[in-house]
């Protein structure tokens, strides 16, 4: 099946299920289209009990998605900056050391924690991972998933200091998770005694440093242009094309596309908006880039609905990611409860943050993309899918459904 064919069904599908939430069930679009693909999925395997074709052509279906690549390399870069190009800079800044010590130190010590127990837990059920392959698993399911926590936060109801410290983090995290789970990939294929300390700091400032530099520098000419005219044609155009060549040449050079997307959005959303857009341009860009944020969200969500047909499921494996989602919380609980402690003293927290940061912490595509991403040949590889999935379906459903309740009832109780 070639790429429109695919690209058609998939449109179709998430309008038809967008439809069905909007007007029946009326859920956050996200979840709402992401429930509707799973149960979907689940009666089509159901029916492929009886007729094996059937289900054999659905899965054949979703196997022809190669769900890292179309995310990884393609949709989370429009994402990525369609969410920061709305995130205020000086809001940011305001928040700045919290969210360093989280998308850090936070990111860090949770995939060594989680992986450390993930470790504990398969040997128990009698599931042989490789201790270094779990901690594959912890840098992955580290980082919250920006594309995730901007399409629930906006429907939360969070006082702006406290989005701008989920949003900020889920921005950045994803950078700094993705070249330590490049890392420890590097470790468990080839073996500890060829990474050093010297290339592990050399990776993470190539990819995290050149990355940011980059967007800098991109999201610094894309200003000059904009500045230089007045026609918001043109100018939709040229963010377009900003994301699009940055992102490609980004990963091209092994530099982080993620950070260079989110500095470059956050440059053309503050600076760029103030000084080089007209009412009319900034009116345009906003929703253009609001419809392409909406339309890719739906498709993501749907993917991870469809990638059921995917995973193989057993009965020790599903009890292991029943267990690691508390763990996955309490890590997450204790790094928020830290990150807050460090700066307690210098700084007022919204009521009830820790709890919010906590369960506001949502995983998503992201860490479902990197577990496939995991080489075909790697034994772990299965389990490590279907864990991530069963706690990626929890955060995003769950705690993504809750967060607006937990929010209210944490400011009223400050009240």
């Amino acid at each position: 099946m070639n790429f429109l064919d695919i690209t058609a069904i998939l449109l179709t599908l998430a309008a038809l299920f967008a439809y069905v939430n909007h007007r029946w069930i009326k859920l956050p679009i996200t979840i709402g289209i992401m429930l509707i693909s799973l149960v979907a999925s689940l009666i089509m395997i159901g029916i492929g009990q009886f007729i094996p074709t059937f289900d054999d052509s659905a899965e054949a279906f979703v196997a022809s998605i190669d769900f890292n690549k179309a995310l990884m390399n393609c949709m989370l870069s429009y994402l990525l900056f369609a969410g920061a190009l709305h995130v205020n800079l000086n809001d940011l800044k305001s928040q700045k050391r919290i969210v360093a010590i989280m998308a850090t130190l936070g990111v860090t010590i949770t995939t060594f924690a989680v992986g450390t127990a993930a470790y504990y837990i398969f040997t128990l059920l009698n599931i042989q991972i490789p201790y270094t392959w779990c901690l594959v698993f912890g840098a992955l399911i580290a980082p919250t998933d920006p594309v995730a926590v901007l399409g629930i936060l906006k429907t939360a109801g969070a006082p702006k200091s406290l989005e701008t410290k989920i949003t900020g983090e889920s921005l950045f995290n994803d950078g700094v998770g993705v070249v330590i789970y490049l890392v420890l990939v590097g470790i468990a294929t080839t073996g500890i005694g060829n990474v050093t300390v010297t290339s592990v700091a050399h990776d993470f400032l190539l990819e995290a440093g050149g990355g940011i530099l980059l967007g800098l520098v991109l999201g610094f000419i894309c200003y000059k242009m904009l500045e230089s005219i007045d026609n918001y044609h043109v100018e939709v155009l040229l963010t377009l094309a900003l994301v699009t060549a940055g992102y490609r040449l980004a990963m091209s050079c092994h530099l982080s596309g993620p950070l260079a997307m989110v500095v470059a959005g956050l440059m053309i959303g503050n600076h760029a908006r103030e000084n080089a857009m007209s009412e009319k341009t900034r009116s345009n860009v906003d929703t253009f880039w609001e419809l392409i944020d909406e339309i890719l969200n739906a498709i993501l969500f749907l993917l991870i609905g469809l990638e059921i047909f995917i995973l193989d499921f057993s009965t020790p494996v599903i009890i292991a990611g029943i267990i690691l989602i508390p763990v996955t919380l309490a890590v997450r609980f204790l790094s928020s409860a830290g990150a807050v402690s460090l700066l307690g003293k210098n700084k007022e927290f919204t009521p009830g943050v820790i709890k919010i940061l906590t369960w506001g912490g949502i995983r998503g595509g992201i860490s479902v993309a990197l577990a496939l991403a995991i080489p075909k040949d790697v034994d772990a590889r299965s389990h490590i899918l279907v864990v991530t999935y069963i706690i990626v379906i929890f955060s995003i459903v769950v705690q993504g459904l809750s967060l607006k309740s937990l929010i209210s009832k944490s400011l009223a109780k400050a009240k």
